[in-house]
Parts: C-alpha cells; sequence; structure tokens
C-alpha cells in the first residue's frame, strides 16, 4: 500500500488523496518541493494529530507520543473541556491541548519553509438532492454495498466480522458469506445484564446466513476497564461503549486479525431513533402550538427515571426541546451536560479561562452545510461529519488497535456515503422508520425479525455500576480532596451530581461515566 501511495503522489501530487478508497493516515516528505505532506482519510477513520510552533511542525498518530519530546509541555485547553462535557468528545480540528490540532477528516496539510496550509480534498455537496427512480437507487445501493464488502474481504491475514444482530452488522456478513467459499467466523459479545445482551438476536442470523459464530461472554470489571481507557485513549473521551468495544476487540483478536463492523449504516440511512424523534417533533409542532399541547405539563413535573431509556425520561427531554431550532433541539437530545448545567458545575476560576465559545457552534456549522435539506437529512449529514469521526471511528479504532485488531467498515466506502447523502429522505425514512432503502435491497438476505425488532445499542450498565462495584471510585476519584478536576469544577456540585444518582434521583450515569474518564485521564496525562 505505501508504494502504490508513493507512486500516485508522484503521478498526482496531492490529488492523489481523492483517489483512494479506504482508511489512512499519511505523511509524505517531498524532497523534490522540500515539503510535508500529511493526509487523513475521508470518514475519520484513522487518527493524525500535529502541532505547527514558529517554523517546526511535529505530528504522529497517537496524541501521546507528544509528551516523549524534550521541553515540550503542552497546557489543558479549557474550551476543549467545555466541548467534552457537552459532546462527550473533543470536536475536531481541535485536541485537549492547547496548540495541538486533529487533521480533520478529508483534508491534508502541506508544510514547507516554516508554513503550514491544511486544504480539504473531499468535496461533496451536502445539498445536493439526486434525481434517481427508487429501482434505480435500490441497484445503486445493492452495487456499492456489495462492490465495498467484497474489496474489504481481501486480507493476508485471518478475517472474520462482528456480529451483532442488528441490521447493519447482518447485512455486512450475510454480503460477506455470500462472497466467501468457507464459512466466515463472526463474533458477538454478550453480558450477565440481558437488558445489555444482544448475543441471541446474533446467534440467529449466524444459523441463517451459515457463519462460524462465536459468543463470546463477560463479566465487565468496571474498575480494571477505566484504568486501560485513560491510557489508550489518548484525550478525555466519554462514550461508554468504549468498554464493550474494547472487550469484543480483545476476544476477537484472539481469532482473527481483521474483523468487518457495521458501522456507518445508521448515519448513511437514518437509523437513529433520535432521527425518529425529529421528525415526530416537527410534525407535533405543525399541529399543535407549543402551549396547547396535551400533558405536557403535567410529564414535565413527573419525578425523573432511573433507567436511561424509560418512557418519563425519554418523554422529558423530548418536550423540553420544543420552542428550540431544530439544530438546538437536537443537541438537547444528544448533549452530556446541558449548558445550565455546566455552569452550575464550574467554579469561578474556570470561568474566566473559557474563551467564550459556544460548543454548539461545532454542530451548527455541520448541520448548516446540508442548506434546506429536511430535519432528518440534516441530522444524519451533521452526524456523518461531527459524532461519527470524532466518536464511532475513534471508539473503535483505539480499542480494536490496542489488541493488534484491524476492523473495517464497509458501509462507510466514500462512494456509497455520497450516494446515500445525495438520496432525498423519504427513500430512507418514512413515517417514522428508518433504513427503508436497506431493506428494499436486501429483504431477503437477512431474517424478517432483524427488520422489525427495535435497535438496542451497544452498551454496558453504568448507572448500576456508579451505585454498585464503581461507587467507591466514583467517591475516591471525584469527591476526594485532591480530585484533579477540581481545578475546574465545584465540589459541592460534583457531589450533587453523586447523590442524586445515588438516591435514584435522576439518572446521571453518563454524566458521572464522562467526569471520572476526565479525572483519570487528568492522572495519567496532564
Amino acid at each position: 500500500d505505501s508504494e502504490t501511495i508513493l507512486h500516485l503522489y508522484e503521478d498526482l501530487g496531492t490529488d492523489c488523496f481523492s483517489q483512494l478508497n479506504g482508511m489512512f493516515a499519511i505523511a509524505i516528505w517531498d524532497q523534490r518541493r522540500s515539503r510535508l505532506v500529511l493526509a487523513r482519510d475521508r470518514i475519520g477513520k484513522k487518527p493524525l494529530f500535529y502541532t505547527h510552533q514558529n517554523d517546526r511542525l511535529m505530528f504522529a498518530s497517537e496524541l501521546k507520543c507528544f509528551s516523549q519530546v524534550p521541553g515540550f509541555k503542552p497546557q489543558v485547553d479549557p474550551a476543549a473541556i467545555d466541548e467534552f462535557l457537552t459532546y462527550q468528545y473533543i470536536p475536531h480540528p481541535g485536541t485537549i491541548f492547547k496548540g495541538v490540532n486533529k487533521l480533520s477528516p478529508g483534508h491534508f496539510a502541506t508544510f514547507s519553509d516554516g508554513n503550514l496550509s491544511v486544504q480539504r480534498y473531499w468535496n461533496f455537496d451536502p445539498q445536493y438532492e439526486a434525481t434517481l427512480s427508487h429501482d434505480e437507487a435500490v441497484q445503486k445501493v445493492q452495487y456499492l454495498l456489495e462492490d465495498s464488502v467484497r474489496i474489504r474481504l481481501q486480507s493476508d491475514v485471518p478475517l472474520g466480522a462482528f456480529l451483532s444482530g442488528g441490521i447493519d452488522s447482518s447485512l455486512i456478513v450475510a454480503l460477506a458469506q455470500r462472497n466467501s467459499d468457507r464459512p466466515i467466523q463472526t463474533f458477538s459479545i454478550g453480558f450477565p445484564d440481558k437488558d445489555f445482551d444482544e448475543t441471541a438476536y446474533a446467534a440467529e442470523v449466524a444459523r441463517f446466513v451459515g457463519t462460524d459464530h462465536t459468543r463470546f461472554e463477560v463479566t465487565p470489571d468496571g474498575v480494571s476497564i477505566i484504568d486501560k481507557l485513560a491510557w489508550h485513549y489518548d484525550e478525555p473521551f466519554g462514550d461508554s461503549s468504549a468498554v464493550p468495544t474494547w472487550y469484543l476487540s480483545e476476544l476477537t483478536r484472539q481469532k482473527v486479525t481483521v474483523a468487518l463492523s457495521g458501522d456507518g449504516g445508521d448515519e448513511l440511512f437514518a437509523g437513529y431513533e433520535r432521527y425518529r424523534a425529529l421528525w415526530l417533533s416537527r410534525m407535533i409542532q405543525k399541529a399543535f402550538p407549543l402551549h396547547h399541547m396535551p400533558g405536557i405539563s403535567l410529564i414535565q413535573r413527573l419525578p425523573d427515571s432511573s433507567k436511561q431509556r424509560s418512557v418519563i425520561r425519554r418523554g422529558k427531554r423530548f418536550l423540553e426541546s420544543f420552542g428550540q431550532s431544530p439544530a438546538r433541539r437536537y443537541l438537547s437530545w444528544i448533549q452530556i451536560f446541558p449548558e445550565s448545567l455546566r455552569a452550575g458545575l464550574y467554579n469561578d476560576d474556570f470561568v474566566k479561562r473559557l474563551p467564550g465559545d459556544d460548543p454548539f457552534d461545532f454542530l451548527q456549522r455541520a448541520w448548516d452545510r446540508s442548506g434546506d435539506r429536511d430535519v432528518v437529512t440534516k441530522a444524519s449529514l451533521a452526524d456523518l461529519e461531527t459524532y461519527l469521526p470524532c466518536d464511532l471511528m475513534t471508539k473503535v479504532d483505539i480499542a480494536s488497535m490496542a489488541h493488534g485488531l484491524e476492523v473495517r467498515a464497509p458501509m462507510l466506502d466514500y462512494r456509497l456515503v455520497e450516494l446515500a447523502a445525495s438520496l432525498p429522505s423519504n427513500m430512507k425514512f418514512r413515517g417514522g422508520r428508518g433504513k427503508l432503502i436497506l431493506k428494499d435491497a436486501f429483504q431477503k438476505l437477512i431474517p424478517s425479525t432483524v427488520w422489525t425488532r427495535r435497535k438496542m445499542g451497544f452498551g454496558v450498565p453504568i448507572a448500576g455500576w456508579f451505585r454498585g462495584q464503581l461507587n467507591p471510585m466514583l467517591h475516591d476519584l471525584l469527591l476526594s480532596p485532591d480530585a484533579r478536576i477540581h481545578e475546574f469544577f465545584q465540589p459541592e456540585a460534583l457531589k450533587t451530581l453523586v447523590t442524586e444518582h445515588e438516591s435514584m434521583h435522576h439518572n446521571h450515569c453518563y454524566r458521572l461515566w464522562n467526569l471520572l474518564m476526565l479525572e483519570k485521564w487528568l492522572r495519567t496525562w496532564a
């Protein structure tokens, strides 16, 4: 691969990156032009960090590498902490450190004579909507997804696939099996808590498709896993599904070296429930003015539920967002700490250090790029630019590479991404249901139950952990006098969050997880 890319660069210069299909982070020293060229794949599957100071450029695939540079002592960026508590990740192009950046997905950088230039090379238009017939769109989706799987089956080492039993991983596995002359190896992971165990569905798909399936079962050790995550994730990272991703990668690597995944299907084909909520909110607003909505005041007065996916909890969040712009409403559903909670958490000194930037601007910029398209399309395309590279790709790449496992995502072939982004919303999402064109294209390829069952998600029971095995750690790390986060946050506000969660008055599990990961990261790296 490296030699091929070098020859392509010799022929095309920096135009070569638009000819590549797949995941990459590249550094090329162009001796003839006396310049360094850096490039990152379109989706952001692979990381690339850099810092430009005076006439010196340093770059690395891991942020921790900079800590090995003599005399280089970057400072924690207060704005990055504000962003982290909003999104559970730090948005590109920033990092946790002042003056250190991520090269954004689909961009390349050139460095020559002490000058740095960063440019976008992937210029697909998110405002463009294709004029395809339904049958033409189905045929294109069928061809591109199957071709993407076929390309990513090429391997000189043992290859398998993650299989959760959901639509996306099931389709990838079915297409991989159809293009293989022997049963492919598939892997799923189960947990003692049945609310977080999809392995029965995965086994059903494996039998239907005919794979060589392995089910791993683990009892997560919340204490030890936090130390590992803080070490390997180079900056604060708060997505708790990194835990099952870590275990699945660790166990899968015992069998194979490369694994296919279903990542990207929800963003491309409108699979998240929050897209349905966004669509539904628009329908309700058209039918009822805010002050005429039945039952709104009653539901808002109900106590918070201890279950993250409870009807009451989700109903309250849904109704509280009315009156906001669609982008603000969307942020209110995906954010970890809303602005009011962050303001109550920060101490006076930290507030003075904040530059005044609104973390919402990151989402708003991505939202605006799709122009006047419908809200479901705008949300999914915004996720493609924000949540997908900064959260999902980061989570999978670090957890898998920590165990020497290469994960390939056929859904994120750039050709399929561009097609899916251009399709009219009603081909993907209609009547509150998403992934319609996938069903039209591949309905008979996987069991009918996969198409109809409720999306489960990939997680671990951290709400219970914080009232059980992780409770002592919670107190020791967040509430002890020497807690590092006290530099930024008020101890009494932290104590309130912990107490409210312990008493089940509020479910702060994701907020506490983010605070815990921030504290662990500070103790490990800052």
